[in-house]
């Protein structure tokens, strides 16, 4: 995704959004519910077996291997599973093929919620402070891994206990083929979130419809912040109100940091934008640091070593909390 962009949005957060918060209006909380106790040992299992593929960069050995197992764990989960192919121009104008990933839980539910990660991994370690690094694939493994981890294991859980709505989650590819930071070219536009906007459009032409959407990125590392991302809160704003406030009731202030945070072009734009469902997106973000996010972001050093089960826990125990009680 592109860093932060440091607006105050005053076009979009006027009045408190209220033209834009009315979805979640209609959800009833019922002392019934039943939610599964998320597993943070296997969302870690998840993200490790993916890093052990190595980068997952688009048209790669690794990257074919990883859509292998995606597939094959969502459809052992007891999912109907899609793989959507497709190409896309990346910066230079060059075309590259995209692999999205779709599960889709309970298919005859007319009330759907959409829960999406990008899966594909950085071509380069371009924000590397290494000149030498700049042009290696990373491994992210905060940066891509987590977010699927996370939803493999809400899968796992949803097969043992399905949720009274339909459950469709959607692994997208070619997220992170952006601009390179040591590219003299022109930029652009839009050149970010392609498998997603690639998605958005076929589910447009489709009439796929989902009540709202929750996408995760980058949420695995040890001591990280959720704040209140400002796209989400334009579009979306009852769905943040509602996961920010599940978090906090379940003890997980610390991470859901209730503060408005940066506005990022994240792959839930395009799932706003062009799709017309309203998605919020749960993403690291850092606001004393020069790009929003963590000092390793989009560096040789997003590894394992940043990965910390805490954090997989909180933001995976929020996920069920939210879709269990609907």
């Amino acid at each position: 995704m592109r860093r932060v962009t440091y607006l105050a949005l005053a076009v979009l957060l006027v009045a408190g959004l209220a033209a834009c918060n009315g979805v979640r209006s209609d959800k009833k909380q019922t002392a019934a519910v039943v939610v599964p106790t998320f597993n943070a040992d296997s969302a870690y299992a998840f993200v490790q077996t993916q890093v052990d593929f190595g980068p997952r960069v688009p048209e790669t050995a690794p990257h074919a291997a990883c859509a292998n197992f995606l597939t094959n764990t969502l459809q052992r989960f007891g999912a109907q599973v899609a793989v959507q192919q497709g190409k896309m121009n990346i910066y230079t104008g060059e075309t590259k093929a995209l692999k999205n990933i779709i599960g889709q839980f309970n298919a005859d539910a007319k009330r759907r919620v959409l829960l999406c990660a990008h899966w594909d991994s950085r071509p380069f370690a371009d924000h590397d402070a290494n000149s030498a690094n700049r042009h290696t694939p990373i491994l992210g493994a905060n940066d891509g891994a987590s977010g699927v981890g996370v939803l493999l294991e809400v899968a796992r859980q949803v097969a043992h206990s399905a949720p009274a709505v339909g459950i469709d989650i959607v692994f997208f590819d070619l997220e992170d083929w952006g601009t390179p930071e040591f590219y003299t070219g022109d930029e652009r536009p839009d050149d970010w979130c392609l498998g997603s906007q690639y998605w958005a459009a076929e589910s447009k032409k489709n009439g796929y419809r989902a009540d709202y959407g929750i996408l995760l990125d980058m949420v695995g590392a040890s001591g990280a912040t959720f704040y209140r991302e400002q796209f989400s809160t334009y579009f979306a704003g009852a769905v943040v109100d509602d996961v920010w406030r599940t978090a906090q009731a379940a003890g997980f202030a610390a991470f859901f940091v209730d503060t408005r945070g940066g506005a990022i072009t994240d792959d839930h734009y395009y799932i706003n934008t062009v799709a017309g469902i309203p998605c919020i997106d749960i993403i690291q973000y850092n606001p004393y640091g020069d790009t929003g996010f963590a000092d390793y972001w989009h560096t040789t050093a997003d590894d394992m070593r940043h990965i910390d089960r805490r954090t997989l826990y909180a933001v995976g125990q929020t996920l069920l909390q939210t879709i269990y009680s609907e």
